[in-house]
């Protein structure tokens, strides 16, 4: 029953990215809306803020994205269970090739109302940040033994907060490429490690 409740709200909240990811050009004026509003400018906001929000999103990408994961599924292997380890593992990769996926089939530009504060590579939606963080938390908070679900879930919450406004103020993503990451995420998250709980 579990497992089948996993997949039906992942489908659910994959299904809503994919339909986001085409409602995207008639959001445009929110989006342009929230990124003016909410955009940071080198020299008008603090430094330390752009730097605060910069490393947020260093340890959403790429390298330190990559070791963070390593680092969790090595922990899970040793100390919680083999199965949750492989897991995680899945739900990071699953996010990373979905996301990687779905921005060539929308190919949506990224915002220029701004100078980017952060270094970009590719299309806008959905954002690869917000895909593999919620991921990523989602997985971490689904799968530790329930004691420790509270602080998981606690710490996935704000991480997929934080990430999300980082890449928004950061001038990098519509607001709209950060949502779709994050229901892109948890609905790699449930359909992968959903069905896999530990229960001790």
């Amino acid at each position: 029953m579990i497992a089948r409740s996993s997949l039906f709200w992942a489908a659910l909240l994959v299904a809503a990215a994919l339909l986001l990811g085409f409602a995207t050009g008639a959001l445009a004026p929110v989006d342009e809306r929230l990124s003016k509003a909410l955009a940071l400018r080198e020299g008008a906001a603090a430094p330390a803020l752009i730097a605060f929000l910069q490393g947020v999103s260093w340890f959403g990408g790429g390298v330190a994205r990559w070791a963070l994961v390593l680092i969790l599924c090595l922990s899970f292997w040793r100390w919680v269970d083999r199965q949750a380890a492989l897991r995680l593992f899945g739900a990071a990769l699953a996010a990373n090739l979905a996301s990687s996926l779905l921005k060539t089939v929308y190919d949506r530009p990224r915002p220029d109302l701004v100078p980017h504060l952060d270094r970009v590579s590719n299309w806008s939606y959905p954002s690869g940040h917000a895909t593999s963080v919620a991921a990523i938390g989602i997985a971490l908070a689904l799968l530790v033994p329930p004691r420790w679900r509270p602080a998981a879930a606690g710490f996935a919450a704000l991480a997929i907060l934080l990430t999300a406004l980082s890449r928004v103020m950061l001038g990098v993503h519509w607001t709209s490429d950060v949502v779709g990451g994050t229901l892109l995420g948890a609905g790699c998250a449930l359909a992968v490690a959903g069905t896999g709980r530990v229960s001790r």
